[in-house]
């Protein structure tokens, strides 16, 4: 396989890794660039010249690294208010053994239902079929049946938001290769195969999206997105302290937490506020900031609990939680989320992948890096034949034609 590209347009930043796998089935990052987010809030794209501008800043340090130039990337997907759907398809086969035509015919069902209602189709994984009335087969292919039941797990998105996207990177002489969902390329990179396979919840804490995934013998079988992030408690600071966004940010990262000490009345941090005069100096009580975090991240917590009850997934999503994403990293995380989501957690770390500095082995990272996982082949159904002919590269290509009769 040659060299390919992945991007994670991401609220808070960009990142572009050029890489190849090598003869072992590992990818290598042969370059890589980042740049500070712009024209993105809440995973979608808000100002389409100023996130042209970040994603061309970041893929061309990437490609001055590598010494080569990307024509198309797999990129992430948090626009468009990603959901997850479940369908039962039936398909009448009668008598006949069951052919790879049947299975594709069957997922083009699955993306058809979706496209009637203004939404595309991002991923359409087939989780078991139904022979006649056997359920739980895996491959039914060459068996011979009357029919075909198909239970289709489909990740679908607004289809105007995915324009967006595709024109975005038109715009950056880009064609979208494959869209990946968010937090399913972070639980690719963040989850053991054991998570993976006897039932986890990755929940993917970013910058504007705080998102979520559920796997369970391999699959993704549920994936949910709120539009709150890392972003908004920098921002609640900012108003509860009167101080700007840069110095809201630095207060969090150095002295935020949600584990409170009795020092916290007593311990004075300094920052500038936004007076008369212009900015002033002033000191503030570490309590009152922490009184200002702990609520917002409990909340959003409390809406993921929440978006895993409505599901209904039952024990498929198992006892087990992974926290990843740069919000994550706030001390005492792990803990209030074990108290409000009633299971145990750990923090997730992405898998190192050579090429790359330490930097991007941390959790803020997970995204980027299960993007390179996924072109290397990992997350795929398990079904061998490739589903994208009729799938997202058909749906971008569309996209792409679309614009060019525009332009």
């Amino acid at each position: 396989m040659g060299n390919f590209g992945v991007l994670d347009i991401g609220s808070t930043k960009v990142v572009c890794i050029i890489a190849r796998i090598e003869p072992d089935g590992m990818a290598r990052a042969l370059g890589y660039g980042w740049q500070r987010s712009q024209g993105v809030k809440g995973g979608n794209i808000i100002d389409l010249g100023d996130a042209e501008r970040a994603i061309r800043a970041a893929v061309a340090q990437a490609e001055e690294m590598a010494d080569t130039k990307l024509s198309g990337v797999i990129v992430n997907l948090s626009c468009g208010q990603p959901q997850s759907r479940q369908h039962h398809v039936q398909w009448t086969i009668g008598g006949r053994a069951a052919t790879e035509a049947d299975l594709r015919a069957i997922v083009a069902e699955g993306r058809r239902r979706m496209a009637e209602e203004g939404r595309e189709a991002v991923h359409a994984l087939p989780l078991n079929f139904t022979l006649d009335a056997t359920p739980g087969v895996g491959d039914p292919r060459g068996m011979i049946c009357e029919s075909l039941g198909a239970r289709l797990h489909v990740v679908d998105a607004a289809s105007a938001s995915l324009r967006n996207l595709g024109t975005c990177l038109a715009r950056c002489d880009l064609e979208v290769e494959e869209p990946v969902s968010a937090p399913y390329s972070a639980a690719l990179s963040a989850l053991s195969d054991d998570e993976r396979e006897l039932g986890t919840v990755l929940i993917d804490m970013g910058g504007g999206t705080t998102s979520l995934a559920v796997l369970h013998e391999g699959n993704l079988v549920h994936t949910a997105q709120i539009p709150v992030g890392g972003w908004q408690v920098t921002n609640d600071l900012a108003r509860g302290l009167s101080t700007p966004l840069d110095q809201a940010e630095r207060l969090k990262t150095m002295h935020g937490s949600m584990i409170g000490t009795i020092e916290d009345e007593r311990e004075m941090l300094s920052l500038s506020q936004l007076g008369e005069e212009g900015e002033i100096l002033s000191r503030v009580p570490r309590a009152l900031m922490l009184s200002i975090i702990r609520p917002r991240v409990e909340e959003t917590l409390e809406l993921i609990r929440d978006r895993l009850a409505e599901a209904n997934i039952g024990p498929e999503a198992g006892q087990r939680v992974v926290l990843t994403g740069g919000a994550s990293q706030l001390v005492g995380v792990r803990e209030a989320a074990a108290r409000i989501l009633g299971r145990q957690v750990r923090l997730g770390r992405p898998a190192p992948i050579r090429g790359l500095p330490e930097a991007f082995h941390a959790p803020g990272f997970a995204t980027t890096l299960g993007l390179l996982a996924w072109g290397g082949g990992e997350g795929r159904p398990a079904l061998d034949f490739d589903y994208a002919t009729q799938g997202s590269r058909g749906v971008f290509a569309r996209f792409v034609n679309w614009l060019r009769d525009r332009v």
